[in-house]
């Protein structure tokens, strides 16, 4: 396995912009998974270092729901330690750029998004 940096534990602060997206890639949690993934393949557990606030049921869950959508790729690695690691299919790797843009749309509206949804809830 390519040595990568660990990756943070404040990854997705709850002020994270993919919160407020008003669409999904996938998921609740696909668009953070793929982010996670971008500079290679990681392990469940190191997935679960930013993603805390997701249970392992749930990123089972959305990991399951990637492979499927060909996102994902899973691969079983063998012998005296055996583990899986997750990494960014081609098609995945399509959608950093879509999925980028569409967090900085969120960082940049951040304000006007958070308006709309408080004044909605105090109807």
């Amino acid at each position: 396995m390519t040595h990568r940096q660990p990756l943070p534990r404040d990854m997705f602060d709850e002020l994270c912009p993919s919160a407020l997206l008003p669409f999904r890639f996938g998921d609740k949690w696909a668009a953070l998974v793929i982010r996670c993934l971008r500079d290679g393949p990681r392990r469940f557990s190191e997935l679960r270092v930013p993603l805390h606030r997701v249970t392992p049921k749930v990123l089972t869950q959305s990991l399951r729901g990637l492979e499927r959508s060909g996102l994902v790729s899973r691969t079983v690695h063998e012998g005296a330690r055996p583990h899986v690691e997750y990494a960014l299919t081609p098609l995945g790797r399509s959608m950093l750029d879509p999925l980028e843009a569409a967090c900085a749309w969120a960082s940049a509206h951040w304000e006007e998004l958070l308006d709309a949804r408080e004044s909605y809830d105090r109807r």
